[in-house]
């Protein structure tokens, strides 16, 4: 069998509205009122109809067992500790980051609509998924949006041996003329732990570039790189930016930082403990946001009307193409991991939800 057969036998096709039904099926489950369970499910299949699988349905088994375990809560409501006009310190009271971080954007973005900027800075938090959702949301707003989030640590100071920072995930959104085209979101190592994560559920070998075995040398080997250390993506510059993440989320927020965030594989009963920053920058108070929105317009343009090398038919913005997939997989099925599948299936059986039939296309 060839790899190419083989890597389709473990990605099986699904309909997007029985994914989200089944989701939303298993938080209700798990005590969340139906409205919360499907803001969940939101979150998670859009990560999947983007292509970024590493934040999708992958994480349910997860977070079922972190809810079971009792490290993370079921609140649903920021606790705002401090409040200075533009700028705000939130408390999630472990709950969802699914749920939390869409009420931190929302404050960011009513802020920037007085003031010009809105930031909001929230501790005590739970993992809340794929960062470019919540940047995206000031985005559909008409606002510049940045989200970002520490981890547990994951990568080595540049020459160490030991976790000492996370893979601190940064989302930012650019709205223009044609709505919220250029969408950055990147995590500071040279891959997602998710993606490894998958490759080992799918018995995939990863490049020696992605991680290192718990000694500190480079593997192929995804079961070694989940015990040892990531890479950080570009070297010492992905490493400087990982800290100073950790600073503007953590350290600012008087929140987790550094190994204060706790694993959400490893320690199911502990609260996460990581901290997010959300901002929201209104181009009306800056000059005009119809102006705004023709220069990057402009600059969308500029860059995909660039001189291509030889072989490449295109150039692409930040997020075209996982907006692309987005817009393809919603109407012809979205493509996930058996595993992801599976595991999703199981968690499902275990909480006694109710699964919708005729989900599986292919």
């Amino acid at each position: 069998m060839t790899a190419q057969a083989s890597d389709a036998d473990r990605r099986v096709l699904v309909r997007p509205d029985w994914l989200q039904a089944t989701v939303s099926a298993v938080f209700t489950a798990v005590g969340f009122d139906p409205a919360d369970a499907g803001k969940i499910a939101t979150a998670l299949v859009e990560a999947d109809l983007r292509g970024v699988s590493s934040h999708g349905v992958m994480l349910v088994p997860m977070y079922v067992e972190r809810l079971n375990a009792d490290g993370v809560t079921r609140e649903r409501e920021l606790d705002v500790l401090y409040d200075a006009g533009a700028a705000m310190v939130a408390d999630a009271r472990g709950g969802m980051g699914q749920l939390s971080s869409p009420q931190a954007m929302g404050h960011a973005i009513e802020r920037a609509g007085r003031y010009g900027i809105g930031l909001v800075s929230v501790r005590n938090a739970h993992h809340f998924g794929a960062a470019s959702r919540w940047a995206m949301q000031a985005g559909q707003a008409g606002c510049i949006g940045i989200a970002m989030s520490n981890t547990t640590p994951l990568m080595p100071a540049p020459g160490g041996a030991e976790r000492i920072v996370g893979n601190n995930p940064l989302a930012i959104a650019v709205p223009t003329k044609a709505g919220v085209e250029i969408v950055l979101d990147m995590a500071l190592s040279a891959v997602a732990l998710g993606k490894i994560r998958l490759a080992a559920s799918a018995g995939r070998s990863i490049p020696d570039t992605w991680a290192t075995d718990p000694s500190g040398t480079p593997t192929t080997d995804p079961e070694e790189a989940v015990l040892g250390m990531l890479l950080p993506a570009a070297g010492h510059k992905g490493f400087g930016l990982a800290l100073m993440i950790d600073v503007l989320t953590g350290v600012l927020s008087g929140g987790g930082w550094g190994d204060q965030v706790r694993p959400l594989y490893r320690e199911p009963d502990r609260p996460n403990d990581c901290a997010h920053l959300f901002l929201a920058i209104d181009p009306e108070l800056m000059g005009g946001v119809e102006s705004f929105r023709l220069r990057s317009s402009g600059l969308a343009a500029r860059v995909r009307g660039s001189a291509t090398a030889p072989g490449v038919s295109r150039l692409h913005l930040p997020g075209e193409i996982e907006a692309e997939r987005a817009a393809y997989q919603r109407r012809h099925g979205v493509l996930i991991e058996r595993s992801g599948l599976d595991g999703l299936l199981e968690a499902a059986r275990a909480v006694g939800a109710v699964v919708p039939a005729g989900g599986v296309l292919s």
